[in-house]
This record gives C-alpha cells, structure tokens and sequence, in this order.
C-alpha cells in the first residue's frame, strides 16, 4: 500500500511516497519550489541514487501536483508505473482549531471546516486546501486524510490554553492557545518510549522541538497538557526569524515610535526579529555560532538567549507535571547541535539529569541518550519523522487499521 504525503505551503509542496505494506519503506522524497515564479524548482530523490532535477514554469498547486506524480512514473527517476499505485493520499494541515482532536478522512463537510480555520492560519491552511483540491481534481477516487498539527494539543486543559483576556474574545473567536508541531511531538515522544521500553501513559515528558520553527511541549502520562506556541506559531521559544515570548506593550510602543502598521508588526515578530534579529547575521544556528566563534558579541548573545528560553520552559513544564522523566531534542537544531544542547541541559541537575557531554558529542541525526546511566531523569535525541506519522495516520483510517508507526 502506497501512500503520498504532501505538504503543501503557499508556494511550495513538500512530498514523500512511503510504501505501508510491511515496514514502512521511503519509496521517493522530494521539494516542488517557487510555486506561481519563473523556473520553479522541483528536487526529486529516491534512496540510495543521484537527486533528479527540473526547472519548470509551474503556475498553480495543481499543475505542480501533476508535475510531481509525472517524476514519480518516469522511467528514469520514478518509482511506480501508474497512478493506481497510491492508495491514499495524507495531508499536512496547519490549523484544525477545536474542531479537529485527531486526523480525519477527508468530506466536503472537513474541508469546509478547514476553510473556516484560514484566519487562524491565513499563510498555511489556504495552501493546505489547494493541495487536497488538487489532488481530488487530478486523483477523485483515491481517499484522502488530513493530519492537522493542532491536534495533539487538543488534550491540554482549559486552564492551560485560555488566554487572560476578556473571555467574550474565546466565545465570539475562539481565541485561545492551540500549539503547533504536534506531528513532531507525538512521534519522538511515543517513539523515545519505544526506544527505551518505557510507558508511554505512565511517564511525564518533555519535548523540544528545536529548529528555525521551535516548541516545547509538555507530555503528561501520554497527553499534551502545555506546549509553547500558542494561538498562532509566534508564542513561545526564541526562534530563527519569530521573537516567541514578548512584553505585548512593547510592540505597542514601537508600533507608534516608528509609526508601524499591522502588516509592518506582523514582519516585524515574525520575519525581522529571534536569532535573525539579536545576531544581525543569520536566522540559521550554524552561520550564527561560525560568527560567535569568531568572537561576534551578538552572535553570542542570540545563542545564549536561544538556550536560556529553551531551559527556562523545562523548567516551568517539569513543575507544571509535577516531576520529569524524559527529556527529548528533536528538530534540526535539537538533533545536530551538540553545543546547543549543552547550554541547556548543563545546570538541570536539581531536575534529576545527569548531563555526560561526552555523549552528547558522539553523533548527529541519531537517536542519542545524551544523559549518564542511572540518571533519573533521561535526556536524549530522537530524529522526527513527520512524514511517517501522516502516512501512518491515513494508513490507519483508510484501512481501519491501528498501526504504530
């Protein structure tokens, strides 16, 4: 059974065909870009041979679907001979707001719904529905699932989500902390416990997902009861290009110091400010630490900030649970950047984590215990792998099956 997953952004379609029949097994990967721009660029691989190539005008999300399952029937470069292949299609979608606790299989009355949440999410969501109208234009009688990124945190409770703010604003627009990442946060958490043959609804973790895009969540006997980011992905961590945590009074203040508009303060928090805005170099983590290196002051402060934010919200998750057990690091930060794991975990030994740097050293990209034996609490890596956790969730409900990816 072959399922495409596509992740689709305002000009962009991530994508992977993964075969389901035994262990899942990654058929082709790949990156449609510059969507509605001259040259688009499509990057197609399949394991184990060369990365394939093609500059193509591509106007709309659906021409660039077809250009994709064209790439994945081609004699040189594909992987299958017909369409018939796919059995089902999975879709990354942004926001599933209250309505959306787990992923569902796709009817005209969830796509309306999807369409409602465009104002919680107006970069994402509108993307997300080119790519399932797309495929039900190209595709009509293969079924299609949403898996929403919302949805894991759909467990927090009342008092963890609601803003303090007059509540009219949640009954009249549903204003409230709904968190993102939750894809990221139930795979390496559930996995982890896998990993180390722990219960997963027996044990409090915390996870941080750590990248140009960061969350933390907190995980109490297997269901999200905290997490970072909140009604949009601007709450919370200190990320690349997004300020996370801020005194609101003061965006009010420089909005009328310089005389800003809504569109400006929107560019401001989320495209001008994190580790972009502190360093002045980068909003990537390698470029910034090549430049503390060299004894750039604000390079170092932006890494020394981005490590106390992270450390601070472990802190506060762990009493918030009552106690810790795990400890996971993900993402693309969280999984290759040793020093960055140690400016936080160095210090949590109050918390029962007996940190070994040595450890932490040893690899990237691999599952990693990053803590000494007999530490009481674990600290360790785990890879994401989002793409599986959609595939398995629309393996699951096309077949009625309960597969654990």
């Amino acid at each position: 059974m072959k399922i495409l997953v596509l992740n689709c952004g305002s000009s962009s379609i991530k994508y992977q065909l993964i075969d389901m029949s035994k262990e899942p097994e990654l058929l082709a990967k790949g990156l449609l870009d510059r969507i509605g721009l001259e040259s688009s660029l499509l990057t197609h691989q399949v394991p184990s041979r060369e990365k394939y190539k093609i500059t193509e005008d591509i106007p709309d999300h659906q021409v660039g679907i077809n250009l994709i399952l064209k790439t994945l029937k081609d004699p040189e470069c594909g992987v299958i001979t017909t369409d018939n292949e796919i059995t089902a299609v999975g879709h990354r979608v942004a926001h599933g707001g209250e309505n959306f606790k787990q992923s569902v299989r796709i009817t005209s009355e969830v796509k309306k719904d999807i369409e409602k949440c465009i104002e919680m999410a107006p970069l994402h969501n509108p993307a997300n529905l080119k790519g399932i109208l797309s495929i039900e234009a190209i595709l009509p009688h293969v079924p299609q699932v949403a898996v929403f990124d919302t949805s894991f945190h759909q467990t927090m409770p009342p008092y963890s989500y609601m803003y303090p703010i007059p509540y009219e604003y949640y009954e009249k627009s549903k204003i409230r902390r709904y968190g993102f990442h939750g894809t990221s946060h139930k795979y390496v958490s559930q996995k982890a416990c896998r990993y180390l043959g722990r219960d997963f609804y027996s044990i409090n973790i915390i996870t941080c997902h750590l990248g140009n895009g960061s969350s933390v969540a907190a995980i109490k006997k297997g269901r999200s009861v905290d997490t970072s980011m909140g009604f949009t992905p601007v709450e919370g961590l200190m990320m690349g290009t997004r300020c996370g945590d801020l005194d609101l009074g003061v965006l009010l203040y420089i909005m009328e110091k310089e005389n800003l508009s809504l569109k400006d303060a929107n560019n401001v928090v989320n495209k001008k400010s994190g580790v972009l805005g502190i360093s002045g170099i980068s909003y990537d983590m390698r470029d910034v630490e090549t430049a503390a290196d060299k004894g750039n002051e604000r390079a170092k402060l932006a890494l020394d900030m981005f490590a106390y934010r992270v450390k601070k919200y472990i802190g506060s998750y762990a009493a918030a649970m009552g106690g810790l057990d795990l400890l996971i690091f993900t993402g693309g930060i969280g999984e290759n950047d040793h020093e960055t794991r140690r400016k936080v975990l160095e210090g949590l030994d109050f918390l029962g984590i007996e940190f070994d740097n040595e450890r932490n050293t040893l690899s990237k990209g691999k599952e990693l215990i990053v803590t000494r034996p007999g530490s009481k609490v674990i600290a360790m890596v785990m890879p994401t792998n989002e793409e599986l956790v959609i595939a398995t969730d629309t393996y699951n409900i096309v077949t009625n099956s309960d597969l654990r990816f």
